[in-house]
């Protein structure tokens, strides 16, 4: 897609008729608050990845804040320039009113699908990498001064043939100030939510370390840090410590179950400080067994 398309795009005062710009090649994946299709652009011929967000839904989250500008999906995305985050070409609004994103194609599975299947064959010999790989998108998020909001295997894609994984959805993300930060706007997966966020405390960026954490434990176990059936926010209501997580994977690298441990310390006071706390933890570590 050349530079100088896109930046027409984005800057443009006139809306984006779907029908006339690209060919649908695949049927919609529905997200929570949108679709997602691959697409071909028809200006470059190349082929991208199209969002298009649910008018209703996308109004009702951005109604929660009210009174504070909250920016865009895609006025977030597009400033994500890291080569562990979903490329976002540009943004804009529809013939039909609504917000759109236009993003690289990632060819490849979701964590979370892995994670399901039991998905060893790609896993194996790589939960570090990809751990490492994850942390790094999400400092470079926290470094632009936003927090994602809905850091989970749902959203990291491992792509490259099973080589690497990429951070993808800014749909919750927000800007790291404290008028965003204030208590009350319980958003997010379930199963991945810190204690401040469950029970709806002012937050700040180690919400995102915890469900970094909760997602490095489970890469490493197939299972949630909780007793099983339960979910995070169940077992965060009920104060409930973490399960270790060396009674589920007991060779794990001693380094690397520390600080997996010190990302999801529910004492906010406790809790590793940041992502790039995380991955100094962790920079010796090559291996996910001792």
């Amino acid at each position: 897609m050349a530079f100088l398309d896109r930046v027409k795009t984005v800057f443009s005062s006139g809306k984006m008729n779907i029908s006339t710009r690209f060919a649908l090649l695949r049927q919609a994946i529905s997200g929570t608050m949108s679709k997602f299709y691959m697409a071909r652009d028809l200006r470059s011929g190349e082929v991208v990845g199209l969002k298009i967000l649910d008018r209703e839904k996308t109004a009702a989250f951005e109604a929660r804040f009210k009174g504070i500008k909250k920016p865009t999906e895609g006025a977030v995305a597009i400033q994500m320039q890291h080569p562990r985050i979903v490329k976002t070409y540009e943004h804009g609004i529809t013939t039909h009113g609504e917000q759109y994103l236009v993003m690289e194609y990632l060819e490849g599975a979701g964590m979370n699908s892995l994670l399901v299947a039991g998905g060893d064959r790609i896993l194996e010999g790589r939960r570090v990498r990809f751990i490492r790989q994850a942390a790094e998108a999400l400092s470079a998020v926290h470094a632009a001064e936003f927090l994602h909001r809905d850091m989970c295997p749902r959203n990291l894609i491992v792509t490259d043939n099973g080589q690497n994984v990429k951070l993808i959805d800014f749909g919750l993300s927000v800007p790291a100030t404290r008028a965003f930060m204030q208590p009350g706007n319980r958003t997010g997966a379930p199963n991945y939510m810190a204690p401040e966020l469950v029970r709806r405390r002012a937050t700040d960026k180690r919400l995102d370390v915890f469900a970094f954490g909760v997602s490095a434990y489970e890469i490493c176990t197939y299972e949630l840090p909780w007793i099983r059936g339960e979910t995070g926010m169940a077992a965060m209501t009920h104060n409930k410590p973490p399960i270790d997580i060396r009674t589920r994977r007991p060779q794990i690298n001693s380094k690397l179950a520390e600080a997996i441990h010190a990302c999801i310390e529910p004492d906010l006071r406790k809790r590793c400080e940041s992502i790039d706390k995380f991955l100094e933890m962790i920079r010796d570590v090559t291996h996910i067994d001792q």
